[in-house]
């Protein structure tokens, strides 16, 4: 029993590791793209990337501005201004419910979902994030959109 017990851990800890060498195949112009905050922060809410995708700080930030629908995503503060809070433009939405990606309004903006207000981001019609990048982000909040 122990032997089958240790193969099966064994077995999900390839199949995980699998999936974490997939998903950077996948993301493009951003390579180094995982599922956590301060990767997401780094690689997608603070930079640009070469598809020319601009930086969501380049409109989400208090630098000398009001930020763009009241959400600043500068790093230190995207965590308490996504997680668990309603979204501005969207009564009756959240931006980032933990476990659920689907009914993230954060996601439903970056896909530019049809139930959406206003305008897909990032704005001026992309270059949007791949489908490769937005399934990082859809994994870190499935997995519960931690603060890591």
């Amino acid at each position: 029993m122990k032997r089958f017990l240790l193969a099966v851990v064994c077995a999900l800890a390839v199949a995980s590791a699998g999936c974490d060498e997939a998903l950077s195949s996948i993301t493009g112009p951003t390579p180094n793209l995982t599922p956590t905050l301060s990767s997401i922060q780094k690689e997608i809410f603070s930079s640009g990337d070469s598809s020319g995708r601009i930086s969501c700080i380049g409109c989400h930030t208090d630098s000398g501005r009001a930020p763009a629908s009241n959400l600043n995503l500068l790093d230190g503060r995207s965590y308490q201004q996504l997680v668990g809070r309603a979204a501005t433009g969207k009564a009756g939405t959240t931006l980032v419910i933990p476990g659920d990606a689907d009914n993230s309004y954060l996601v439903k903006k970056l896909e530019g979902a049809s139930d959406i207000v206003g305008l897909r981001m990032p704005r001026n019609n992309g270059p949007f994030l791949t489908e490769g990048q937005m399934s990082v982000i859809r994994r870190w909040i499935i997995e519960g959109a931690a603060n890591n």
